[in-house]
């Protein structure tokens, strides 16, 4: 898949500048499709250059002058065709932390076990930035009336997976670190 769908999905919520879809995608989407802000910038031009998307000049007076996108009925009905086509393939995983696991054996434990409790602490993060998120979408609602009632549930589906996937790996970190200390006098008598 490419950039082209997750900013097209993106601008469903609204017109937004280039800024505010890095935004968006650092925090919405950051747990399922990353992007650089040049990445981004160089997807919108190309998504106006075909007509998938419009692109407007705000001026302003202090600042430089901003471009606001949105979705074109082309773009809409790009995005529509794309939504209902089933995946190419599943997700693999690509993890370098993996590989460095995959090669503990033989390396000073405490290396391993800080390059897990810093994982950890990344997932912590994300999980709170996650859980943030899901706070504003829900505005003091409970999930089940959100999900009955909100115009777009897309958003907060994706949400659901990021905040399960942290914490799957906050479980796996938690017994990878465990285990670790159970198999320290093992690794002592080396």
């Amino acid at each position: 898949m490419s950039l082209k769908y997750a900013v097209l999905a993106a601008l469903l919520e609204g017109e937004a500048s280039g800024y505010e879809l890095s935004k968006v995608f650092d925090v919405s989407l950051a747990n399922f499709w990353a992007a650089t802000p040049q990445q981004l910038y160089r997807e919108l031009e190309r998504l106006a250059r075909d007509g998938l998307i419009e692109a407007r000049v705000v001026r302003q007076e202090r600042r430089p002058d901003k471009r606001m996108f949105t979705l074109t009925e082309a773009g809409r009905e790009d995005l529509r065709a794309f939504a209902v086509t089933p995946p190419r393939r599943p997700t693999a995983i690509r993890d370098e932390l993996l590989i460095k696991i995959q090669a503990t054996d033989g390396v000073d434990p405490e290396a391993t076990r800080a390059l897990v409790e810093e994982r950890e602490a990344w997932s912590r993060g994300k999980l709170a930035r996650y859980e943030r998120v899901r706070e504003r979408l829900l505005a003091g609602r409970g999930e089940e009336e959100y999900l009955r009632e909100a115009d777009r549930i897309g958003p907060y589906l994706t949400l659901m997976r990021g905040i399960a996937y942290e914490e799957e790996n906050l479980r796996w970190c938690a017994r990878v670190l465990t285990i670790l200390k159970q198999r320290a006098p093992l690794d002592r008598a080396d």
